[in-house]
């Protein structure tokens, strides 16, 4: 999986002779705190809102070194969760695409990246989930997936977050709906079941957790 299926075409590109003033509008427009500055297909920097606001001349070109200076990227053979980690390490709301020569293929953004993540974890396939709270030095994915074998369900899609006090709250995506069997059986193996949800009801708490994920985890 690479990341050509998380190009956006709604993001727009900046060029070396476009104004401030023109950055500004175009990332009100398109509602976007950064947008890829490009010149000749070649990538040249990440013009941040934040620092057009603070420039004295916006009226003037990007062609100051200075618009040169934050150039984050991902090559597009990488895989969308390394997309995931620099989105929320650098806190951006657009990843420009690069090739191995550093010429620029297009830009990722949030939504396309919580589309793919959706897609992928099998969230938009029927199905129930549930929610386990572990001690780190009890999680064992293997023994997980052989409960959940056990009471013939399967698990579409895993993720783990680490609340602030180090417990870990792993969310299990099923193919069942009715999973009250499946949290009896955790519970005799002295798992902790924290939240239960049927076909659709769970589907907005785990798209928010992903929104967390985008913003707050470090992977």
């Amino acid at each position: 999986m690479s990341m050509m299926r998380l190009i956006s075409p709604l993001i727009p590109t900046l060029q070396p002779g476009d104004t401030g003033e023109r950055a500004l509008g175009l990332m009100e427009e398109n509602k976007l705190l950064q947008l890829p500055l490009v010149q000749d297909d070649n990538y040249l920097g990440l013009v941040q809102e934040s620092e057009l606001l603070d420039w004295d001349a916006p009226e003037g070109p990007l062609t100051e070194p200075r618009w040169l200076n934050f150039k984050p990227a991902i090559n597009a053979a990488s895989h969308p969760y390394e997309a995931l980690r620099i989105f929320n390490q650098m806190n951006l709301s657009v990843l420009p695409i690069i090739d191995g020569e550093n010429k620029y293929v297009g830009s990722a953004s949030k939504d396309t990246l919580l589309k793919y993540l959706a897609e992928s974890g099998g969230l938009d396939i029927p199905g129930g989930i549930i929610v386990l709270e572990i001690m780190p030095h009890n999680y064992s994915l293997y023994q997980v997936a052989r409960i959940c074998e056990n009471e013939d369900v399967t698990v579409l899609n895993s993720q783990v977050f680490t609340n602030p006090n180090g417990v870990m709250e792993v969310t299990l995506k099923t193919n069942r709906t009715s999973l009250e069997p499946l949290a009896s059986s955790f519970e005799r193996h002295d798992y902790k079941v924290i939240a239960v949800y049927g076909d659709n009801t769970g589907i907005e708490d785990v798209m928010g957790k992903y929104n967390l994920l985008m913003n707050y985890i470090n992977m």
